[in-house]
């Protein structure tokens, strides 16, 4: 159990450390996911903008609860609450017509969509996982092998990469019809 607490510790550390950087690596950047908030019109506007306030300092609690061991299944429980927040938020949104952007990390432009709703729910499955491997392991639980401390670091280190390129992967595999080149010279005339 030890390894799985490990590996979700660090997978959402990893992802609310960078949605976290994301939104607050500059002042244009904090506003730019306040604007994100405000569009999505589950709040009003002044509202809206503390909500954006709200998000980032939870995501520091998030942050400071998952590091230390004795606060951890803490820092899985508000994590997960935070998730299912956004979840809900977007679920309202999208079943309102509105698809702001995605300033989950900051600087993406994507629609907000389903992806981000399953994602979400993913990442809440693993601060569940891991608050229940908490409760099912011993307090002070770390993997007891430096090896497989590496090899589960390695492992949620690469997936945090994945979540927070989620957009960018999804439009690889995105099909857009193809403009044939002749049709593409002539709208280029």
């Amino acid at each position: 159990m030890s390894y799985l607490v490990f590996a979700c510790r660090i997978l959402l550390f990893g992802v609310f450390f960078v949605a976290l950087f994301g939104k607050v690596r500059s002042r244009s950047a904090f506003h730019e996911f306040a604007r994100s908030i405000v569009e999505l019109r589950l709040f009003s506007r002044r509202m809206s903008r503390r909500a954006a306030g709200g998000v980032a300092v939870t995501e520091v609690a998030v942050l400071v609860l998952l590091v230390p061991t004795q606060a951890v299944w803490a820092g899985f429980a508000l994590a997960t609450a935070l998730l299912l927040a956004f979840t809900s938020g977007i679920l309202i949104a999208l079943h309102g017509g509105r698809r702001g952007t995605c300033r989950c990390f900051g600087a993406s432009a994507a629609p907000l969509s389903m992806l981000h709703v399953v994602r979400n729910l993913i990442l809440a499955a693993v601060g569940v996982s891991g608050f229940v491997a908490m409760a099912a392991a011993s307090p002070n639980a770390v993997p007891s092998h430096a090896g497989g401390a590496v090899v589960v670091s390695a492992a949620a280190l690469v997936t945090v990469l994945v979540v927070v390129r989620l957009d960018d992967l999804a439009a690889l595999f995105t099909t857009r019809p193809a403009i044939p080149a002749a049709q593409a010279r002539a709208g280029n005339k």
